[in-house]
């Protein structure tokens, strides 16, 4: 259980129980029952440590747990040569010196039962109650015989799913993980390198998140010693090299004991030596490791106020490196962790780190959600509303939530487990904030796009941007923690995202939606989806009519190079949508976003996957594109050709391109509104040389009046070119 357990004898132990000898317990399980009113001295241990968190506990249901797994597992033996209860045993003593509840330890003494033994989750029900029995079956691995190659990803999955409803879960499963690991080394050294890397990339980042730092360090350190023996022997070295002389921290931490009693404030100051990993980090990032980096002082008070008082008198009276400080006490990590962090300079010029916490503090920072107790004493949690609500339900945080909600469109073990992989890789989280005043939990690097789909689900395929702290932005935006965010979605409810977006999408949800969207509509990589947003690397920013913004809904109209809304109107010829005719066919028809057409242009329809049609400038690059793979363009023609059209109110985008100046997008709107053009919606993309590109999706009431329209944006100063949208086939 230390951060040293790797290598116990490179640096002496924090703990001052001395680690249980398996061994001998195994034969002391092994001579038969006790009498009936004493514990077995097999779990004695257990009981010592669980009764020191919990002194009332009942030990009873202990016993009957140990009896039924010492006689189950009974002629069993592990690799090692120790006898199997040994391992149910150190799983459960693990939990107890982090301070799990008596029923976290009942289910861990018979978490293997079920799976190696004759025992049935049915029998674990009835004498140990259905919670015990959630909770065995939730650590219980699939059958390879079932599941084959799929059975380790969907047992996580499995656990993962189990976990959204108990956290007890996962806790077992992170302390048979460790268990395990410390004595792997009787495997062979491939399955020892492929345990480490499954530890490595999925078990340590859920310790991570569930705040289980005591499990998280041990983990990392005997992955380490696995993956990297030649980096772990090297830092062992040094760390065995920093053990002897003067210790600086030592002086430090007399030096702030003094300082603190003379200030009145009852502390506790330890020295906390680092983990191989974390002094492996530090080397990394620092090069040459100072003689204080081998370890931090740990201030441990009573109250928080506290905390803030420690820390000034720290600066008060020490010289502080203010880069060092971080409040992690009135903004706690999403993982439950608390804590002031600063550096001081100590005598000589010495360099100290601090963690400044309180008692309580402590405990959940080693022992995280183990460190709640029993989270369900009170019956089950209240269902959330909202998957962003981590600290209203620390059982159920968020980044649990997503992975819970994407793991379902995730159905193919082998996208389940890259994608659980990548998404754990991401270690931090910032929380931004809805225009409702509710908050969205998102990984650090997410964009307006993870956003759209964290709070939207499958309508935000039709979101066409965003504003961000109250200014337009497009959904390519990466957002801060902190921010407020307002997803902007269009009428169009047949609306499809732009492969562009898998480009800006960080979290799985987001990116499994885009391409079950995507695949499901192929046309939308040459027509619809390549619209000016190929060009900006996200939807375009919205640029609403006044009073159009917005709206309860948060909606506006559709984005430039969006699927234009669908008419119902048919004729006996066929199907037609804002003055368009489609011979032979009934089927409902819209205008491409793409090209967006007009009369006179000469038109062709493209049918898409539904029996839709989709009408298209003849000329338009996803025509030739629909060509190539072998989809034959279908007549088209406007309503009434001999008079030049339907005339009537029409839709465009157009393309100005210009050089950049002061009030270019003022006069622009303004030259567009005298021409009774109404904006429905424009991106303006970043300068690059000087020259700026405006594109605008205008609605007007005749398209006859087009011509002049283009004319008198061409006459805005510093414009020297404008054009319609024609937006080149993506390929593939």
């Amino acid at each position: 259980m230390s951060a040293e357990a790797a290598d116990p004898a490179a640096v002496p132990r924090r703990r001052s129980r001395p680690r249980i000898d398996l061994r001998r317990l195994g034969r002391v399980a092994l001579l038969g029952p006790v009498a009936r009113d004493r514990l077995p001295a097999a779990i004695s241990h257990v009981a010592e440590a669980h009764r020191a968190h919990h002194p009332d506990a009942d030990l009873a249901i202990l016993h009957r747990a140990y009896v039924l797994a010492e006689s189950s597992h009974r002629g069993q033996m592990r690799k090692s040569g120790e006898p199997y209860i040994t391992h149910p045993l150190a799983v459960t003593l693990i939990l107890a010196e982090l301070g799990a509840e008596t029923t976290t330890l009942t289910a861990s003494l018979l978490h293997d039962t079920v799976e190696d033994t004759e025992v049935t989750l049915d029998q674990v029900g009835e004498q140990f109650g259905e919670e015990v029995r959630y909770l065995v079956d939730g650590v219980t691995k699939l059958e390879k015989v079932d599941y084959g190659a799929a059975a380790e990803p969907e047992t996580f999955r499995k656990m993962l799913v189990a976990t959204g409803n108990d956290v007890r879960v996962m806790s077992i499963k992170l302390a048979d993980r460790l268990h395990n690991m410390r004595t792997l080394t009787v495997m062979r050294p491939e399955k020892q390198a492929r345990i480490a890397k499954v530890t490595r990339d999925v078990l340590i980042p859920l310790a991570e998140r569930l705040g289980v730092q005591a499990l998280k360090t041990e983990l990392e350190d005997l992955v380490f010693a696995i993956l990297d023996p030649e980096g772990y022997e090297e830092t062992r070295a040094l760390i065995a090299g920093a053990t002897g002389g003067e210790d600086p921290l030592s002086a430090i931490a007399g030096n702030v004991r003094t300082t603190l009693r003379e200030a009145g404030i009852t502390a506790e100051v330890l020295i906390r030596p680092r983990h191989f990993v974390s002094v492996h980090r530090v080397r990394r990032k620092r090069g040459e490791l100072r003689p204080t980096d081998f370890g931090r002082l740990l201030v441990l008070i009573g109250e928080d106020a506290d905390c803030y008082a420690v820390l000034g008198e720290l600066h008060t009276c020490f010289t502080p490196v203010i880069s060092e400080f971080k409040d992690f006490i009135a903004a706690p990590k999403f993982n439950l962790y608390q804590s002031l962090h600063t550096a001081v300079v100590g005598p000589g010029g010495a360099v100290a780190e601090v963690l400044i916490r309180t008692h309580r503090m402590h405990k959940v920072a080693e022992a995280g959600v183990v460190a709640l107790g029993n989270p369900y004493a009170q019956g089950p949690a209240a269902p959330q509303t909202e998957p962003s609500d981590e600290r209203a339900d620390p059982t159920r945080p968020g980044w649990l939530s997503r992975l819970l909600d994407w793991q379902e469109s995730a159905t193919d073990p082998d996208t389940f487990w890259t994608t659980l992989r990548a998404d754990l890789a991401q270690d931090r989280e910032i929380t931004v904030f809805r225009t409702d005043g509710r908050t969205l939990g998102l990984p650090a690097g997410a964009s307006c796009v993870d956003a759209a789909y964290a709070q939207h689900g499958e309508r935000a395929h039709a979101c066409i941007g965003a504003r961000v702290n109250g200014r337009l932005a497009t959904l390519s935006t990466v957002l801060s923690d902190g921010d407020t965010v307002q997803l902007l979605l269009a009428q169009d409810t047949a609306s499809g995202p732009s492969p562009e977006w898998l480009d800006h999408a960080r979290t799985p949800a987001a990116r499994i939606a885009i391409t079950g969207w995507l695949t499901a509509h192929p046309e939308a990589g040459g027509s619809e989806a390549s619209g000016p947003e190929a060009a900006d690397s996200g939807r375009p920013v919205p640029v609403p009519e006044a009073g159009g913004a917005g709206g309860p809904d948060d909606r506006t109209e559709p984005a430039p190079g969006g699927p234009q809304p669908a008419a119902p109107a048919r004729t006996r010829s066929g199907g037609s949508a804002a003055g368009v005719v489609v011979d032979g066919t009934d089927s409902p028809t819209r205008l491409a976003g793409c090209c967006t057409p007009v009369p006179p242009d000469e038109v062709v329809g493209i049918v898409i996957r539904g029996g839709a049609v989709t009408v298209h400038r003849r000329e338009c690059p996803a025509v030739a594109r629909m060509r190539e793979i072998g989809r034959a363009p279908v007549a088209a023609r406007w309503r009434d050709e001999d008079g030049g059209g339907d005339t009537a109110g029409c839709r465009v985008t157009l393309v100005a391109e210009s050089f950049g100046r002061p009030r270019l997008l003022a006069d622009l709107t303004e030259a567009i509104a005298t021409a009774d053009a109404a904006i429905v919606s424009a991106t303006v993309e970043p300068p690059s040389e000087q020259r700026v590109r405006h594109t605008y999706t205008l609605q007007l009431p005749d398209a006859a009046g087009l011509p002049a329209l283009m004319r008198a944006m061409r006459e805005v100063a510093g414009v020297y070119d404008v054009t319609r949208a024609q937006h080149p086939a993506a390929t593939g």
